[in-house]
């Protein structure tokens, strides 16, 4: 599956009459190049588009407004370059229902001491200009990001391009469709939720299908293409004897890539970006789909295990955010820990669906038998998830709302060889430890399924929970009980307030 980053953010310039056509003239030259350099940049995915410099409150109206039916502009970065009054851009900001982000800069890095006149002054005032626009923003109660510093500043551009990256998964969940074969699994709470309630906030659509409908499209699979895949399947990884060409058990890789043929159609035919199924109800199928979701995690779908429909949302979102990223994001799971000496551990997995793109080498193409799902041996690609850092983050449903809980940790080598166990896998320190790291999450709620990425940080977080308007708690080096216990309290009182207002 593609992600697309043919999006483009518009870059509007604030200022007014006051001061002449002069002034104007090199407001708009100015603008020119500062929407040039960031459309330059290599850390901003997208587009830059420079719009007129707006003056009046009919024009800042009409280009907010034409921002907001545009469907390729995903959002709007405003400066105001002189003293642009802010009543003008009531109107506007009350019709712009794209993402902004407000950029506190000005044209000159360094003040030229000797040159400065009045003349400079009334062209150089965004150091009030925009004091004047984030009062009209914070009065109207307007959701932006701001950011402030030159605008040639590597760090800057790469804020600003932390909110592009937002700003395209929040485009991608407002026409998000997600696929759920079978319910979820039985009597567990947290992969339940309110499916209208996370539609009306984030855009997505979930619905079911029959497993039947699944197993069809398997059924349909032609011949070549299974050959086909199974050629790439030898190709890609280190595929065990057993399931070589001349294995004994090529059959069922053989099955494998059928799965696959038939889950990849049923989605591309559906236009769907995200998908669960649950080893409760499997059908037809001969085995629990494993490989077939690691590799079209791998190409970017969402997923979530037995039924997990957020986790399997809010997956695409963060590949699509994470897209063009050194390091991988996928489907995760904190299984068991290690609390003896030389730290305490998490080992994070799944019974199968891991994604490739956090493998720290080539994944080995294995077949194992599973204990649940009563199908034959499932085939999965095995691998361990390399040193760095990373962030593991859920959304989960907290009752006519959503949370997102996200823990900064470390991934570690493993303290030792896994011989025995087959399945991919990721070990991590989680800060600022395990035991302060779990009792938060606990505390907060947090799902058993998350989303694990080494590719996006925790700015890309607060930056999506703000455009979506909804909760994020952060667990990190600096997070103690206390206080993430009063965060919550707090939030929950916020959300609760502001529903009613």
């Amino acid at each position: 599956m593609t992600v697309d980053n043919s999006g483009s953010v518009w870059f509007v310039t604030g200022s007014q009459h006051l001061y002449g056509e002069e002034t104007l003239r090199q407001v708009h030259e100015h603008a020119r190049v500062l929407t040039a350099a960031l459309d330059d940049s290599d850390v901003i995915p997208v587009a830059i588009v420079e719009r007129e410099p707006l003056t009046d409150a009919d024009s800042i109206r009409r280009v907010l407004g034409e921002a907001s039916a545009d469907e390729d502009c995903i959002g709007v970065i405003a400066w105001m370059h002189t003293f642009s009054p802010a009543r003008m851009w009531i109107g506007g900001l009350n019709a712009l229902r794209k993402p902004l982000l407000h950029l506190h800069t000005q044209f000159d890095r360094d003040l030229p001491w000797a040159q400065i006149d009045m003349d400079y002054m009334n062209l150089n005032q965004s150091a009030h200009g925009d004091r004047e626009f984030g009062y009209v923003e914070s009065r109207m109660g307007v959701a932006r990001k701001t950011v402030v510093g030159h605008w040639a500043d590597p760090g800057v551009q790469q804020r600003i391009g932390t909110w592009i990256r937002a700003a395209t998964g929040w485009r991608e969940a407002q026409t998000l469709r997600i696929a759920r074969f079978g319910d979820n699994m039985r009597d567990v709470a947290v992969t339940e939720g309110d499916k209208v309630g996370a539609q009306i906030t984030l855009g997505a659509t979930v619905n079911g299908y029959g497993i039947d409908a699944l197993g069809d499209a398997i059924e349909s699979a032609r011949d070549a293409a299974v050959e086909g895949l199974l050629e790439r399947y030898d190709d890609e990884y280190d595929v065990a004897p057993e399931l070589s060409p001349d294995g004994d058990r090529r059959d069922a890789l053989a099955q494998a890539a059928q799965i696959e043929v038939g889950l990849r159609a049923f989605l591309l035919d559906g236009g769907f970006g995200a998908f669960t199924d649950t080893f409760e109800d499997l059908g037809r199928l001969r085995q629990l789909p494993g490989i077939a979701v690691q590799r079209l995690m791998a190409d970017g779908y969402g997923f979530g295990a037995e039924g997990d429909w957020k986790t399997a949302a809010l997956l695409r979102v963060m590949k699509v955010m994470a897209e063009g990223l050194d390091g991988g994001t996928s489907f995760m799971e904190d299984y068991v820990y290690h609390l003896g000496p030389g730290g305490h551990k998490v080992l994070g997995a799944h019974m199968l669906e891991i994604c490739p793109s956090i493998a720290a080498g080539r994944p080995s193409c294995e077949i194992h038998p599973l204990s649940i799902g009563d199908r034959e041996d499932p085939v999965r690609l095995v691998f361990t998830a390399p040193p760095g850092p990373a962030v593991v983050v859920c959304l989960i449903d907290v009752g006519g709302r959503l949370r997102l809980v996200a823990n900064q940790v470390d991934v570690v080598e493993p303290d030792a060889p896994l011989p025995r166990l087959p399945v991919a896998r990721a070990v991590w320190e989680p800060r600022p430890s395990l035991s302060t790291a779990a009792e938060a999450w606990l505390t907060a709620g947090g799902s058993h399924h998350s989303v694990f990425t080494m590719g996006l940080g925790i700015e890309a977080l607060r930056d999506l929970a703000q455009i979506a308007g909804i909760e994020l708690v952060v667990i990190d080096e600096g997070t103690t009980i206390a206080q993430f216990t009063n965060e919550l309290r707090w939030n929950r009182a916020y959300y609760h307030l502001a529903r009613g207002l």
